[in-house]
């Protein structure tokens, strides 16, 4: 399954019962270096556009918001030591937290890749 996109610059990638959750590139560019993250418990339930996430960076601090509704199942603690893992490699190493128990139909409300990067070039 490929990879969508919120507007507000959160990605979803979905691999059988799991889906994982991270910034864009061009976020994380926005954002500047990031020097925290504040992840959320397991165990939360989310539902779309929930504040999921903050991330401080040398500019500020900014919420990440769950792109579909979900129960988090995991979170990426290797952010905790080196939250700069995230500026590094936003699409892979620097995911934030995977969501479980959730409608795949939610994803028709995101944009796919082209579409976000489209959607991109048009801000």
């Amino acid at each position: 399954m490929e990879r969508f996109y919120a507007q507000s610059h959160e990605w979803i990638y979905v691999e059988g019962s799991v889906a994982r959750v991270g910034i864009s590139q061009h976020a994380q560019s926005t954002l500047g270096d990031i020097v925290f993250c504040d992840l959320p418990k397991t165990g939360t339930q989310l539902d779309a556009g929930d504040e999921a996430v903050v991330i401080e960076s040398m500019k500020a601090a900014s919420p990440v918001h769950s792109p579909i509704g979900g129960v988090v199942a995991e979170v990426n603690v290797s952010l905790v030591k080196k939250p700069e893992l995230i500026n590094m490699d936003p699409l892979e190493k620097g995911w934030m937290f995977t969501l479980t128990d959730f409608d795949l139909s939610q994803l028709d409300q995101l944009m796919p890749e082209s579409i976000y990067l489209e959607f991109l070039t048009n801000q």
